[in-house]
């Protein structure tokens, strides 16, 4: 694709990023074969393809308006397009880039801009967020179906392992999840310490980011990123640490992500991308104890069928795929086939708040393909699809560590 970009954006930093990828599009449009809004909509400018045009259009000094803006909206950034692309377009990157730029052109307005505002502000607190789950949670059965559904019902987290193993990681404790479901890193703790590893979180680690970015605010995305280098260095830096572990995928592919983030801090490069190759989500630990794993369950039989989501985030932000299945084998679950698999639940962080619509629509259809087997439990890799789809689903729906830690204590 040739690109003319316009002189506001030419020179900088985002726009030669743009740049190389606008130019590694071909048109060839197999990205909207796999866009689950194309499919729901059936306008190209609510595919990828589209809406490589109107961020192309818009960087190169055309007026964007109101519209242009929904379109880019309506994306979940769920990048199955790049899974699908034959050409290696960083769509991903290029609708971050190009949603930035809109915001700054077509200011936001009323319920939009209030909704936004609140999310960036307290989402990514945990304290206050955690606060204000308890209190959600102390009046849930008054409030009304749309807001009780994005309040689950405590479960108790169960036991930390203590420390004690030479093999040592540290987990991202995260934003939210510590409040909606203390459980799974507990657990994560608990299959790591079986397996020979010690799991501790570090005190003033906190959002990965991933919120404000996606919502536009790339230098408070950029501040979460320090933050949480602060918290992680000290024990990087000596060694005691093998691994930054992601036990919500949406996290990881952030995190991955802090080294390109930050590559022009002088002050945080160099950290920034030690800690990206630090970062492992936690299936890919697991697996890497597989035979371990293996010894540890013992002869435990069958554990009956399971369907497995597969999150965006982990299938085609990380390109993790196939690991958590592997594992969840092994520990004697059978996994159903899912019809589908590589499209989006409809969670894609605070999409469900902002496009609820679309949103829903999507998750009916990922629930009848979880379900059509006769699956009696799901399993999913990030917190934001599996708190999306428990409220909806006939069945519960877990992180799969969890299954697995429930196979080591039988």
């Amino acid at each position: 694709m040739q690109t003319q970009l316009a002189d506001f954006i030419r020179d900088t930093r985002e726009g030669q990023e743009a740049d190389t990828i606008l130019r590694k599009c071909v048109h060839c449009g197999f990205c909207t074969a796999t866009c689950p809004t194309y499919q729901l909509l059936g306008d190209e400018l609510d595919g990828p393809r589209g809406r490589i045009y109107l961020i192309k259009q818009v960087l190169e000094g055309a007026e964007p308006t109101a519209r242009t803006q929904l379109h880019l909206d309506r994306c979940l950034t769920c990048r199955s397009c790049e899974s699908t692309c034959p050409s290696g377009v960083e769509y991903g990157r290029l609708v971050d880039i190009g949603r930035h730029v809109v915001s700054q052109r077509v200011p936001r307005k009323g319920r939009d801009r209030l909704m936004r505002w609140a999310l960036k502000e307290f989402v990514p607190r945990a304290g206050v967020f955690g606060a204000a789950m308890k209190l959600g949670r102390m009046v849930r059965g008054v409030l009304p179906a749309a807001l009780k559904e994005k309040v689950p019902e405590a479960r108790p987290a169960g036991a930390w392992p203590a420390p004690r193993h030479t093999r040592r990681v540290i987990a991202l404790a995260g934003c939210v999840q510590p409040a909606m479901a203390p459980s799974i890193n507990a657990a994560a703790a608990r299959v790591l310490d079986a397996i020979g590893i010690s799991m501790v979180e570090q005190p003033g680690a906190g959002c990965c980011g991933a919120l404000r970015q996606h919502l536009d605010e790339h230098e408070g995305a950029r501040a979460d990123a320090r933050r949480n280098i602060d918290a992680w260095w000290p024990a990087v830096a000596r060694g005691e640490v093998e691994a930054i572990v992601m036990t919500a995928s949406g996290c990881g592919v952030q995190v991955r992500d802090y080294g390109h983030l930050l590559a022009d801090d002088p002050a945080y490069a160099e950290k920034a991308a030690r800690i990206s190759a630090l970062t492992r989500d936690i299936g890919e630990i697991v697996a890497a104890e597989h035979d371990v794993l293996v010894q540890v369950l013992g002869k435990r039989g069958s554990a009956g069928k399971l369907a497995f989501h597969s999150p965006c985030t982990l299938q085609h932000g990380q390109k993790i795929r196939g690991v958590v299945e592997s594992i969840l084998t092994a520990a004697g679950y059978e996994l159903v086939p899912v019809r589908d698999s590589h499209l989006c639940c409809g969670s894609a962080g605070t999409y469900s708040l902002l496009q609820p619509e679309l949103s829903h629509r999507l998750r009916e259809n990922k629930l009848a393909a979880l379900t059509e087997h006769g699956a009696p439990a799901i399993a999913s890799a990030n917190i934001g699809c599996i708190t999306h789809l428990d409220p909806a689903a006939s069945v519960p729906v877990r992180h799969w560590i969890e299954y697995v830690d429930e196979r080591l204590a039988s």
